[in-house]
């Protein structure tokens, strides 16, 4: 299967070309397959585009911009949709591809069950690096409901770090203020 990244190469809009930029990095950075189509450039690839968004997928105006994605026929969806799988670490699956082998979706199911408890109290008893990583998705969490969806990856990296640090050291972060 072959993911399909519909693109507009002359397109005037900045943020455009930045989410478009951004969606075929990341499929570069983890080598997934994938072709570009450009619509700017042809009007067949610009006309499938279009007829292929879902209707609800599309906006007011009918006219869905780049980047759209594809599985083949399939709809995947924008930039806003990708984003979010991104975000939630569920590409492989809103891409509909199988994640890599040794990727955390290949998990076994068995595995998660007792496995994964019996880790948790060894963590606890004497790996501070462990209970760290646990702390993550809420810290993760907890800085996406502050900054939303858009911020720069930078601040949000060190904000993450600066908090971790703070949590392994058994501060509490719970009413921590944050100033830039």
């Amino acid at each position: 299967m072959v993911i399909k990244v519909f693109v507009a190469t002359s397109s005037g809009s900045i943020a455009i070309r930045k989410k478009q930029q951004e969606v075929v990095g990341f499929l570069e950075a983890n080598k997934i397959d994938f072709k570009e189509f450009d619509i700017a450039g042809d009007e067949d690839n610009r006309k499938w585009m279009r007829e292929n968004v879902p209707g609800e997928k599309k906006p007011q105006n009918g006219i869905p911009l780049p980047p759209q994605i594809f599985n083949e026929e399939q709809y995947c969806g924008d930039f806003d949709s990708f984003f979010s799988a991104k975000e939630e670490n569920i590409i492989y699956s809103f891409l509909g591809l199988a994640p890599p082998p040794g990727s955390k979706g290949t998990e076994k199911a068995e595995e998660s069950g007792e496995h994964e408890a019996q880790e948790e109290g060894d963590e606890d008893a004497g790996d501070p690096a462990g209970s760290q990583e646990k702390d993550v998705p809420e810290l993760l969490s907890v800085l996406m409901i502050c900054f939303g969806k858009t911020f720069r990856f930078d601040v949000f990296s060190c904000l993450l770090s600066v908090l971790i640090n703070k949590a392994s050291c058994g501060h509490s972060i719970e009413n921590e203020t944050l100033s830039p």
